[in-house]
């Protein structure tokens, strides 16, 4: 039935399309009316859109209103080809025809160019604030290698502000609706003398949460954010005209960068070959948290086997013994903190401790200059700086975890000595974390913060002759500096600092020229800074969290040209070519927090260097250079069923840099081995071939236009989470779809507007991954392990070994190291690099009587199979995208009224490259209605709408964590049904 009405709404869609080309050549008997011409800047230059050879959408204030576009994020509702999502950190994804912004490492660039007035910038705050005065939006669909050149293997998204004009003019609304959602917008315009105009445009919105947080009876996910922008406009001489624009977007409110948090839960298995497993603590250890099953099962709605984490297991350590002389552990051995929890199907309903916190501050200057030369030649100058800082805080999990310290008062230590206040760690069954305060259960937030600073500069010399050649030259230069920091904070890890580290006195610590600062000034030790400031005045040189620390400083020129030819009247060449300089510096901080002491160790077990802060490895330099470009040819043919028609071939070469991964933590290898990951990751290039045809038929009623295209992609870079970082691989790929956009205004009173794209993407031949929720890839002589403490990572192991093992009989703490023991890479279970070896005997040979190294006997070294992409389409490709949309104007005396509705359409997709039952993304659609009522003569306007009229709420996108936290999904959806009534008056 699901697929059937899929089927139908994707046929309904296309016939409406084509409906509208058989009915062009049809008499009408209305007065004469044309589709609105919109003048465009995709060339850089002011051109009508019909006569530009770019697949380019372009959105006039207007048509934003009637759509009820009112962000960047709903875009995609008027652009074939375009899906949209919020990402897992500080930025999104806006994807067009298949290519986004997948690598999430911070020294990443969005494959899609976004654009402030002409100006590219590398981090914005467009899709996330609301449109306030604005001209129009241009998405130029396809690698643009010319004139917008770097990065912009995707396209390009550019927001024009409307800027001072010669007239006194103004405009106020204001808005309420569901959700006590509240908006204000005002302009005014006020010409000052014959040369010089300032404009003023301010907006604010607030509204309540669409979330609701059960555990802590709070409505969550709300809004409060505002908007201001100053520009002036100065123009002394007919020759020589200059602007100044400052624009401040600001944001503090509950927002939440994510959505409920998905599992289909793990317990483990219950036998290994012949072995019956009856020990809940090795079947946590043999689990992995969550299971690769559908998103949209009711298993997806569980919780995370939390036995599996390695900081449950390590705090089940003995700390004290009772008056009994019972031993009695922080948290009881085995303990699963989501023991029996379930969750709510409803994906906006949650359960947390800690409610979101979101705080964003952007501003942008921009100063632009035109001088014409002469009467054939301007030159253009633009200067930009733009500065973001970013907060944003957010439980970790989406769920609350049960009970799960044990009371500390009352116990003896080793010598029999009562554990006194203050030094109890968990009086009552309670413990205080500096950063998350008290609480008795396992908690768990993150923090992701960033402070960017860009300048831009860009010089243009255009020629505007009468003959049949003109040009544009340029240069540009950007300079961009980021500090990205991401942080995931819990009490088990405060904790297992505390009691655990802390008075463990190691004889010998080897700090290998590391800056190594002591707990104290009397004693070496393997000890961990616990930082005391609390969250929102965090120092963040603690040791008792982890901290993903990215400083990223690019500096980025190129030149550029484009000729524009006409070899006769009715044919065109357009020839570009730009030089792109490439420099990425990225300083690596290495993560700090540490995992794995043991008491029975004589050794360092953790493998840190550093007790306090997060000392920096050498800068990772980078430099690469681009030649990119275009050749299109165009024809603009007398034919006699359209009015005009232009039919244009283009190839472009786009390229976008590439950069560093993050670095995982600083592990002295004599103590822990890590196996090696990729430092940096590619850049991406793409050669693109493209044929259109824009078409205006019916004397001006109808505008159709078609597009194909052809992507042959190298080195597409898609990332995932490995040792808890964003590690960044590159694919090979290749694409092709078709696009078709209409609008048909038979009368003054009716309007269709209609879009449709078809993708079709491929993963090259012989590409592969390993997946990290399906490292055995269905082979039995393969488990999956949880290895030593210290490495987030799951492996794989021979399930003979493992079977060998378990039915050994050992005592369940040398089982459980012999298991880990499988994965290598510790000094306490046997290091598996001949350069540093074991300071121990090994366990698999003295204890289980085998010898085995992961890094010649599995593959990958441990880490898993790889599976096969290749044919495998992209993430977030959906094959279909569709829009139609219609309005009837009924005018009585001076009134007009408008009712317009609009559909929207999009197919299904994958969320992953792996292309899996838990990677696919169901299809979903949409439906938005409105009533405009306005009076043009006195400006007035009364509007109502609906958007999302059938409350719909897919997941449009998803994202994996690490091994570590048990590989949850964090899933993203549509905003709920919002209704709304505004006045607005111009005058």
């Amino acid at each position: 039935m699901a697929s059937s009405a899929r089927v139908r709404a994707r046929l309904a869609v296309t016939a409406s399309i084509f409906a509208l080309a058989a009915g062009a050549g049809q008499a009408f008997a209305q007065e004469v009316t044309q589709v609105e011409d919109i003048i465009v800047t995709a060339q850089k230059r002011s051109e009508s859109i019909q006569d530009v050879p770019i697949a380019v959408s372009a959105l006039s204030s207007e048509s934003l209103n009637e759509l009820k576009i009112e962000g960047g994020s709903e875009l995609m509702r008027a652009v074939p080809n375009v899906s949209f999502s919020k990402a897992n950190f500080s930025m999104y994804n806006f994807s067009i025809r298949g290519v986004g912004t997948k690598a999430i490492s911070a020294s990443s660039d969005p494959a899609v160019a976004v654009s402030f007035n002409s100006t590219p910038l590398i981090r914005n705050r467009l899709f996330e604030q609301e449109y306030l005065d604005v001209q129009r939006v241009e998405v130029l669909r396809g690698p643009q290698g010319t004139l917008y050149g770097r990065n912009a293997t995707g396209g390009v998204v550019n927001m024009i502000p409307n800027l001072p004009g010669r007239d006194f003019e103004g405009f106020v609304k204001g808005e309420v609706g569901n959700y006590d959602s509240r908006r204000m917008q005002a302009v005014i315009n006020v010409p000052v003398g014959e040369t010089f105009a300032l404009r003023l445009a301010g907006s604010a919105t607030q509204r309540d949460g669409f979330d609701y947080n059960t555990f802590n009876e709070t409505k969550v996910n709300n809004r409060d954010l505002w908007s201001t922008r100053l520009s002036a406009a100065w123009e002394p001489t007919s020759r020589f005209r200059t602007n100044f624009i400052w624009e401040h977007f600001e944001e503090d409110d509950q927002r939440s960068r994510t959505g409920k948090q998905l599992c289909t839960n793990d317990p483990g298995p219950t036998k290994i070959g012949n072995v019956n497993i009856t020990s809940q603590l090795v079947r946590n250890r043999l689990s992995q948290g969550c299971l690769p099953g559908s998103l949209y099962d009711d298993a997806a709605y569980g919780v995370p086997n939390g036995g599996a984490f390695a900081h449950v297991f390590l705090a089940s350590l003995s700390y004290g013994r009772n008056a009994a002389g019972q031993t009695v552990n922080a948290v009881p051995l085995g303990t699963d903190p989501y023991a029996g929890l379930t969750q709510s199907r409803d994906l906006r309903e949650i359960a947390t401790s800690y409610d979101p916190i979101f705080r964003v501050k952007n501003d942008v200057f921009q100063f632009n200059m035109e001088f014409d030369l002469n009467d054939n030649l301007k030159l253009i100058s633009q200067t930009a700086y733009a500065k973001d800082d970013y907060y944003s805080s957010q439980d970790y999990n989406r769920f609350v975890s049960n009970p799960i310290f044990s009371n500390s008062d009352g116990l003896f230590n080793a010598l029999n000595q009562p554990i006194i206040n203050p030094n109890t760690p968990t009086p009552g069954g309670y413990y205080t974390d500096p950063q998350l305060g008290r609480s008795n259960r396992m908690v768990s937030a993150d923090l992701s913060r960033s402070d960017n600073r860009q300048w831009t500069q860009e010089l243009r010399l255009q020629s505007s002759y009468e003959g049949r050649f003109n040009f544009s030259l340029g240069g540009n230069y950007i300079d961009f500096k980021s500090n990205d920091d991401y942080f995931v904070f819990n009490n088990l890890f405060t904790f297992l600092a505390e009691y655990y580290y802390n008075d463990l006195t190691v004889p010998g610590v080897t700090n290998m020229g590391r800056r190594t600062q002591l707990c104290t000034p009397q004693t070496t030790k393997e000890c961990i800074y616990v930082d005391p400031t609390p969250l929102d005045q965090l120092a963040g040189d603690g040791h008792n969290y982890f901290r993903s620390k990215n400083v990223i400083h690019t500096r980025s020129w190129g030149v550029f040209g484009e000729a524009y030819y006409d070899l006769s009247p009715t044919w065109r060449v357009t020839a570009g070519l730009r030089y792109t300089d490439d420099r990425k510096v990225s300083t690596p901080y290495p993560s700090q927090l540490l995992l794995g002491a043991d008491r029975g160790n004589p050794g360092p077990s953790s493998g840190g260097y550093v007790s306090r802060g997060y000392p920096a490895l050498p800068d990772i330099d980078q430099q690469w250079d681009a030649l990119t470009g275009r050749l299109v040819v165009d024809w603009k043919p007398t034919v006699s069923f359209t009015d005009e028609t232009m039919v244009y071939a283009s190839f472009s070469r786009g390229y976008k840099g590439g950069g560093a991964n993050p670095p995982r933590v600083d592990i002295n290898p004599a103590v822990i081995q890590y196996q090696p990951l990729a430092e940096t990751f590619a850049p991406e290039y793409v050669n693109a071939f493209e044929i259109g045809a824009k078409n205006t038929l019916a004397g001006g009623k109808l505008r159709l236009n078609a597009t194909g295209f052809y992507y042959d992609y190298t080195d597409y870079q898609v990332s995932q989470i490995v040792d808890r970082i964003s590690l960044n691989e590159n694919f090979d790929s290749r694409t092709w779809g078709l696009e078709f956009e209409a609008v048909f205004k038979p009368t003054r009173e009716f309007r269709v507007d209609a879009n449709l794209g078809y993708l079709n993407t491929k993963i090259g031949k012989g590409e592969k991954s390993i997946d990290v929720m399906d490292r055995t890839q269905g082979n039995a002589e393969w488990t999956v392990l949880r290895p030593w403490l210290q490495v987030p990572s799951n492996c794989i192991a021979p399930t003979r070994y493992v079977e060998r093992i378990l039915a050994a009989g050992k005592p369940q703490e040398q089982t459980m190291l012999g298991l880990q023991a499988l994965c290598g890479g510790s000094l306490r279970t046997g290091s598996f690099n001949p350069q540093f070896p074991s300071q121990l005997p090994l366990y698999l040979p003295q204890f289980f009587g085998f010898t085995y190294n992961p890094l010649t006997e599995a593959p990958n070294g441990g880490r898993g199979f790889e599976a096969d992409l290749s044919g495998n389409e992209l993430p977030n490709a959906p094959n279909w995208t569709a829009n139609i949309g219609a309005q009837y104007t009924f005018h009585k005396d001076d009134w007009a009224l408008t009712l317009r509705g609009d559909y929207y359409y999009q197919g299904s997709s994958y969320a992953r490259v792996y292309n899996t039952t838990y990677d696919r993304l169901k299809s979903w659609d949409n439906f938005n209605i409105s009533a405009t009522l306005e009076r043009p003569a006195d400006g007035l306007v009364i509007q109502a709408y609906v958007k999302n009229l059938f409350d719909k709420t897919p997941i449009t996108d998803s994202f994996t964590n690490s091994d570590d936290t048990g590989l949850t999904a964090n899933v993203f959806t549509l905003d709920p049904r919002l209704v709304a009534v505004s006045v607005s008056k111009r005058f």
